[in-house]
């Protein structure tokens, strides 16, 4: 998991003395946009600490000290009481402080937080324990129990042995046709962060759909299905292979066979579907 701080984070010490002059807001009743499988994946791939927590003050921060906050968005200081930790290691007090970005509506008034449970996506702050820095400005979601268990299920899949890696790329693309009119098979090496194996494969039968399957391991299943949406293969594919194939993998050995290899690659990518997410 990455461990760079992200640089829309001040000093959470220096943002606290300035709220310190600045009124808590009253809550407004706008809802928050929903996350996504996609977005509850972004927020759980890095965060090193996913905790359980109840908002108790929410003070903005004045405009001019808060950096890189998005139009219609403001960064507020939440002193908040723990009420779990959810993953991760390390003691927490029973009292957290953190900066989290909200979007505002039409009368400038952010969704309530304030006495709401919330999940908080987060690294620790060193030497400080009573202290988050969110993975993203947004990395706060209001708990309810259908959201625990979509996150309970999705650290089950990070966790299991075994589980697909976070795709870097396409290292080679290779169709090689077969010996009648319409078949081939077309193979994908991808690149993972952890160096791990996954290759993706399209078999063509004349008179059928083509087929795919995805392997996350040395052994390669031309036999296998396609990971179904909102599974952790699922985001692994559709959330980061490029939307083209880049010309500089593809070794088909002859112009027929490479424009085949990227129709077969469009049609994955049309076959996974969009990448669909409401944060960040």
């Amino acid at each position: 998991m990455p461990k760079q701080v992200p640089s829309y984070l001040t000093a959470v010490a220096g943002a606290a003395m300035l709220a310190l002059a600045v009124p808590a807001l009253a809550d407004s009743r706008v809802p928050p946009v929903p996350p996504t499988y996609a977005d509850l994946a972004d927020f759980t791939d890095a965060a090193q600490l996913i905790v359980r927590a109840k908002p108790l003050v929410v003070k903005a921060i004045p405009m001019a000290q808060a950096r890189g906050v998005r139009p219609g968005w403001a960064r507020y200081l939440v002193d908040a009481k723990t009420e779990g930790l959810i993953y991760g290691r390390g003691a927490l007090g029973t009292k957290l402080r953190y900066l989290v970005d909200l979007p505002l509506d039409a009368k400038g008034k952010p969704p309530k937080v304030r006495g709401t449970s919330m999940l908080l996506f987060a690294r620790p702050v060193e030497g400080r324990p009573a202290e988050l820095q969110l993975v993203a400005p947004d990395a706060q979601v209001p708990w309810d129990e259908p959201l625990d268990a979509r996150l309970r299920s999705l650290l089950a899949e990070f966790n299991a042995p075994g589980a697909p890696q976070r795709i870097t790329g396409v290292r080679e693309a290779i169709h090689v046709p077969g010996d009648l009119a319409g078949q081939g098979e077309t193979q994908l090496f991808l690149g993972t962060a952890s160096g791990e194996p996954a290759a993706i494969t399209i078999i063509r039968e004349p008179a059928q759909p083509p087929r795919w399957s995805v392997s996350f391991s040395e052994v390669v299943e031309a036999s296998g299905e396609p990971p179904r949406r909102d599974t952790l293969g699922w985001y692994r594919l559709a959330c980061f292979l490029p939307r083209v194939l880049p010309g500089s993998v593809n070794i088909s050995t002859s112009a027929p066979d490479r424009a085949r290899a990227a129709r077969d690659y469009r049609m994955v990518l049309e076959s996974l579907g969009p990448c669909t997410r409401n944060r960040g």
